[in-house]
């Protein structure tokens, strides 16, 4: 499964149930990184130290950040969703069809209803 990083603003309950899916999350509140207005390209240089890929629902930032450099761990770039259990299973399913996350830009969109 991924090794992953939650920025700030993702929900805690689809990481956590990404984890509960097998993937190895990481937030930036375990890292000890929150609070503190880092910067995302530090926050993605952070991950990519790491080899994770980041979990963001920053799309805008992260995309241009993809676009600038393809050196990174992955990006999966997410629209929110009330859902947040199937916002999980969304990633994860998006996440089994890769060989491998580094360098990619991945996009988990909310279902239209």
């Amino acid at each position: 499964m991924a090794r992953l990083y939650a920025d700030e603003q993702f929900p805690f309950l689809t990481s956590e149930h990404l984890r509960q899916l097998g993937h190895d999350v990481l937030t930036v509140q375990e890292a000890g990184k929150a609070n503190q207005g880092i910067p995302d390209d530090e926050v993605l240089a952070f991950a990519t130290e790491q080899a994770r890929a980041i979990l963001t629902l920053n799309r805008r930032d992260f995309i241009r950040l993809h676009n600038q450099n393809l050196n990174h761990a992955g990006i999966i770039a997410c629209t929110d969703d009330v859902d947040k259990i199937q916002l999980a299973e969304r990633i994860s399913a998006a996440l089994q069809s890769e060989e491998t996350l580094e360098g990619q830009l991945i996009r988990v969109v909310r279902p239209s209803r």
